[in-house]
Formats: structure tokens, C-alpha cells, sequence
């Protein structure tokens, strides 16, 4: 190799984390439209009447979910893929190459420097999980592929902003909460596949490097309930559960939480996950679930 093509390599090696960062959202909006179009076809209801056009524009929204414009991304791409999915719109061909191409971009080790790609991956990757749960399509292999993708993805979550007034939504933690969820209501998972969707909803009940503010906690709640209506955790399980969660470790107590913003934002992650999980347990119109409320007091009562 010569010193002027040893160059060309490295300058071309150089340019490829910005061709990667950009790549997400090369393709929105699809060939042949443009915003405005799109958002014509939001004010029409998502209304395509030729079966074919509707499936090859399903495909071609995925690069939007990335996109930076919040009208596009959530408005759009989001808002349709969720209304022909609930539809039941989109045929099996279809819900399968979403699942295909959305499920390489909750990986923890996917490039997501902007912070939208994953979560609204997520998001729609709910939607396809609800109609699995609905109308069983999935084989098991991949149904059990998109638990543990899901669980990698919400344990791997560092990006915990929000909402932005110019960017819109990212919600990582919410949006896999949704994910796990849809799965968590599905009757076709085992236990085992329970306990991993009860080991990542675990994981970020209460981080110290944020303080939730955009109603994380509560979506976090969801899955939980579910998990526990499907009855396969008895009370020894579910007290276990809760105790691990209400930990102070490595802190010796929480009353040491208060001596820095880090412990601060960990027992306000907790409490608040805490006071919600109590509060649907207690007023739930099963009595089973209302059964486990108990464990929950206390862990409050205790000073977490």
C-alpha cells in the first residue's frame, strides 16, 4: 500500500462515525415525499387505501422514528405505525420486517448520539409486541429474542432526558417500560421470562444520575402489575422483590441518601416508583393484586 493510499484509507475510516451518526434519518422523509405530505397524510387519518402502498410506506417510515424533527419522528412516523398496527392494518410480512429492523436499534451498543432512534424503536416495538399478544404470530425464538432485547435495552438506558420544548420527546425508560409491558400482559411468556422483564424494570427504578420528572416511574409501574396478574410470583417472591428494590445499598441507610444530589435523586427515583406501585396495588379491582400491597407500606414506611 502506498503512502497516498495508506491516507485515503485513514481519511476514509475518519469519516465514518459521521456518515454512521447521519445515517439514521438519511432516508426520512421516504422517496418520493416530503414533510408536508406526511403531515397531509397525518390530517387524513393515516388513510391509505392501496394495501400495497401502505405496507412498503410502513417499512419506509423506520428511518423517521430517528429523524429530529418531533412532527416527523412521533407525529408521523410513531402515530401511523401505532394506528395501522391497532388497526390491524399491516399483514404478517409486514410486522415481521418491523420487527426485524427495529430490533438491531434498542442495542445497547447501537450509535444513538442523538437520542431518538432507540426510544421510538422501542415505542413502535411495543406496538408490535401488542399485536403478538393479541393474535399470536411470533415464533418463540423470537418472541423470546424480543424479551431479552428489551430487557438489555432498558437496563442499558444512560440517556434519561426527556421531553425538550424545540426537540420533543426521547422518554428512553418510559418507552421501554412500554415495550416490557405489551410483553408482560402476553399469556404465551414463561416465568423465567417474567422474572427477566422484573430484573430490568429493577435496574432503573432508581438511578442516581436522574431525577425523573416526566412520569418514568409510573410507566416503570406498569409491567410490574402486569408480571404480578399473571399470578405465577407468590408473596415470599414478590416481598423478596420489593426488598431488593428498597435497598439502600451502598449506602448503609437512607438517611445518608441526603448527603449528596446522587443519593437525593436515587430515594426520589425510589419513592416515587413506590408511592405509584402502592397506590394501583391498593385500589385495584383484583384482589389478588391488592394482596401485595402490604410489602410496598413498608418499604415507604421505612424510611426509603
Amino acid at each position: 500500500m502506498t503512502r497516498i493510499t495508506r491516507c485515503l484509507f485513514a481519511l476514509a475510516l475518519a469519516a465514518l462515525p459521521l456518515a454512521a451518526a447521519s445515517f439514521a434519518h438519511a432516508a426520512c422523509p421516504p422517496e418520493g415525499r416530503d414533510r408536508d405530505s406526511l403531515l397531509a397524510l397525518k390530517s387524513a387519518g393515516f388513510t391509505v387505501a392501496d394495501d400495497g402502498a401502505r405496507q412498503a410506506l410502513a417499512l419506509e417510515l423506520v428511518d423517521c422514528l430517528a429523524d429530529p424533527d418531533p412532527a416527523l419522528r412521533d407525529g408521523v412516523a410513531y402515530e401511523g405505525l401505532a394506528a395501522w398496527l391497532r388497526a390491524d392494518a399491516l399483514d404478517a410480512g409486514t410486522r415481521a420486517a418491523l420487527y426485524e429492523r427495529l430490533l438491531p436499534r434498542i442495542d445497547p451498543a447501537a450509535r444513538d448520539a442523538e437520542g431518538f432512534a432507540a426510544p421510538f424503536a422501542a415505542l413502535v416495538l411495543s406496538e408490535v409486541a401488542r399485536t403478538d399478544r393479541i393474535a399470536a404470530w411470533m415464533t418463540p425464538p423470537q418472541r423470546a429474542g424480543l424479551v431479552d432485547a428489551a430487557a438489555r435495552y432498558v437496563e442499558g438506558v444512560r440517556d434519561y432526558r426527556g421531553f425538550d420544548d424545540a426537540q420533543g420527546w426521547r422518554h428512553g425508560i418510559a418507552h421501554g417500560a412500554d415495550l416490557l409491558m405489551q410483553l408482560a400482559l402476553n399469556p404465551a411468556l414463561d416465568k423465567p421470562q417474567l422474572d427477566r422483564i422484573l430484573a430490568a424494570v429493577a435496574s432503573q427504578v432508581a438511578p442516581s444520575a436522574h431525577a425523573y420528572t416526566h412520569g418514568e416511574s409510573e410507566r416503570l409501574v406498569r409491567p410490574v402489575l402486569f408480571v404480578l396478574q399473571r399470578g405465577l410470583h407468590d408473596q415470599a417472591e414478590w416481598s423478596a422483590w420489593v426488598a431488593r428494590i428498597a435497598s439502600p445499598a451502598p449506602l448503609a441507610s437512607w438517611s445518608q441518601a441526603f448527603a449528596s444530589e446522587a443519593g437525593l435523586a436515587r430515594r426520589h427515583n425510589l419513592r416515587v416508583f413506590l408511592f405509584a406501585l402502592h397506590a394501583m396495588l391498593r385500589e385495584s379491582e383484583v384482589a389478588a393484586l391488592r394482596e401485595r400491597a402490604p410489602p410496598v407500606l413498608a418499604a415507604l414506611q421505612a424510611g426509603s
